[in-house]
């Protein structure tokens, strides 16, 4: 974790018919499967834009990849899972990497960006944030330590906005934490991430503040997440890792040339109703938008800021490993 102006009703009619395809042939033509199977076990979290994740099982299977999917609430607890081994490769937020480094821990390897969309701020019915000169003083919901708050906060920086110049409302856990807080009328606004940013807005009680829109900052951008493996899985398991990466580049491609389909991948994953799922498939694009480069910017920001204890810039190089995207692509 979004948010173009809603214009008409989808009906839940649309979705029903279409059906996604499998994955088939091109993929892995050339591939053969692992004999014997390995088995890769990745986090994830029910997010529209990790669709992917839960509709690659069978592919991998026939290549021999057995995956074991443990869904986690946060980025930061798939990030801490990973780094202590538990998991071999996870979804994690794009700052995750430069974290990981500032704090000692060098058993992440970067992979590939999952997908991008604009990120605005969402009112509460009724809240004016027509600038971000509205935010002073205003009750803002946000995550500390999150992807989106690392966006929002880059934002404010690099406008020169301080940030002590709203009320920041730290919540913990789920996204619907958020959503309940801003329906309540407890908070004037949340910073969050989808479904919880699209969820608002069609139940009437949020509305997207188009002119507050924090994917922009230079340090950060639009990326919504990240892909991530464990060192020792990426170099020992590194035939199962190249085998998952490529399905699931495959399957990201396929989703992304079909609005419709991509919404009902959100629902099954999400299992939300197909009208906010196809909305939220329309808002978000798939694809890797983050570079080391882009990496390396956020590390060098975040530590100027205090953010994280050290520049770990220099680091980034050595603990980020881009064939596996390479080959995907070639695919």
């Amino acid at each position: 974790m979004k948010r173009r102006h809603f214009i008409g009703s989808i009906a839940a009619t649309v979705l029903a018919p279409l059906a996604l395809a499998p994955l088939t042939g091109t993929a892995f033509a050339q591939t053969a499967p692992l004999n014997p199977p390995v088995t890769l076990t990745v986090g994830y979290q029910k997010v529209g834009h990790l669709a992917p994740m839960i509709l690659i099982a069978d592919t991998l299977k026939a290549q021999g990849v057995e995956i074991k999917l443990v869904e986690f609430a946060r980025y930061a607890d798939a990030r801490t899972a990973l780094l202590a081994g538990s998991l071999e490769v996870a979804s994690v937020g794009p700052a995750d990497l430069a974290i990981s480094l500032a704090n000692g821990s060098t058993s992440m390897v970067g992979i590939m960006g999952v997908g991008s969309s604009p990120k605005y701020v969402i009112a509460g019915k009724g809240k004016k944030f027509d600038s971000w000169d509205d935010i002073k003083g205003k009750k803002i919901a946000i995550a500390p330590g999150s992807a989106v708050w690392f966006q929002f906060a880059a934002t404010l920086i690099e406008k020169g906005i301080p940030y002590s110049s709203f009320n920041a409302v730290n919540i913990q856990g789920g996204g619907a934490n958020f959503n309940q807080a801003l329906e309540k009328g407890e908070v004037d606004a949340i910073v969050t991430w989808e479904p919880f940013e699209s969820i608002p807005v069609m139940k009437g009680y949020g509305t997207f503040a188009k002119n507050l829109d924090y994917s922009i900052s230079k340090s950060v951008g639009a990326e919504l997440g990240m892909l991530a493996a464990n060192k020792e899985a990426a170099t020992n398991k590194r035939a199962a890792v190249e085998r998952f990466v490529t399905a699931y580049v495959a399957k990201m491609k396929e989703l992304e040339g079909s609005t419709a389909a991509f919404g009902k991948a959100v629902a099954t994953l999400t299992g939300l109703d197909p009208e906010v799922s196809l909305k939220i498939a329309e808002v978000i694009k798939l694809g890797p938008v983050i570079t080391p480069d882009q990496v390396k910017r956020q590390a060098k920001a975040f530590a100027e800021l205090n953010v994280i204890p050290k520049d770990v810039s220099g680091e980034i190089e050595k603990y980020w490993d881009g064939s596996f995207l390479t080959i995907a692509m070639k695919k």
